[in-house]
C-alpha cells in the first residue's frame, strides 16, 4: 500500500496531537503550583490548546482541553474543589476545558479565512475568556454556598467575590501569556513545516 499525501498528513496530525497532549498534561499538572492570588491556578495549558485548535481543528482543541481537565483531577487543587462538590467539579472542569478548546478552534477556522495570524490572536483571546467564563458559571451553579459565605465574610457582592477570590489576577495573567505566546509558537511551528 502506497503512503499517500493524505496518510502523511494524518500521521503528522496524529504525531502533533500526541506531542501537544503530552505538553498539555505536563503543564496541567505542574501549572497547579503557580498561583497569583485567588483560589485558581494559572492555566498554562491554554497555550497548547490554542495551538492544537488552530493547527488541527476545533475537536482537537476540545480534546486538549479535556486532557487538561482530566489531569487537573490528579492535582492538589482538585481536593479543594472535590470537597465542595465532586459532580460540580467534574462537570465544570471538563466542560470549561473542552469548550475553551473547541471555541478557540472554531474562531480560528472562521478568522483564518481572512488572516491566519489574526485568527490565532483572536483564538488566544477566546480560549481563556471561555475557560474563565465557564468556570465562573460553574462556580455559581455548583459552589454557590461557598461563594455566598465567602462574599458575606468579606463584605462583598457575590460577583465581586467571584472575580476577586476565584479569578483574581490569574485570568489577566493567562490572557496576556496566551496572547503573547500562542501566536509566536504557532509561527515557529509554521516555519518548521515549510522546511
Amino acid at each position: 500500500m502506497a503512503f499517500t499525501n493524505k496518510n502523511k498528513k494524518q500521521t503528522e496530525k496524529l504525531a502533533l496531537m500526541a506531542l501537544l497532549t503530552a505538553i498539555t498534561a505536563v503543564l496541567a499538572y505542574f501549572g497547579g503550583f503557580i498561583k497569583i492570588g485567588g483560589l485558581a491556578s494559572i492555566s498554562l495549558t491554554l497555550i497548547p490548546v490554542v495551538i492544537g485548535a488552530a493547527l488541527c481543528g476545533p475537536f482537537s482543541g476540545a480534546w486538549l482541553g479535556l486532557v487538561s481537565g482530566v489531569v487537573f483531577f490528579t492535582t492538589a487543587d482538585a481536593i479543594f474543589w472535590f470537597g465542595l462538590s465532586i459532580p460540580g467539579t467534574v462537570i465544570t472542569v471538563l466542560v470549561k476545558g473542552a469548550l475553551a478548546g473547541f471555541c478557540a478552534g472554531l474562531v480560528y477556522k472562521i478568522f483564518s479565512i481572512f488572516n491566519r495570524y489574526l485568527a490565532v490572536f483572536v483564538s488566544a483571546i477566546v480560549c481563556p475568556v471561555v475557560n474563565t467564563g465557564i468556570f465562573l458559571l460553574g462556580s455559581l451553579i455548583f459552589f454557590m454556598d461557598t461563594v455566598s459565605a465567602g462574599a458575606a465574610a468579606d463584605g462583598m457582592s457575590v460577583g465581586g467575590y467571584l472575580i476577586v477570590a476565584f479569578v483574581g489576577l490569574n485570568f489577566v495573567f493567562e490572557l496576556l501569556v496566551n496572547i503573547i505566546l500562542s501566536p509566536a509558537i504557532l509561527r515557529i511551528i509554521n516555519i518548521g513545516k515549510k522546511k
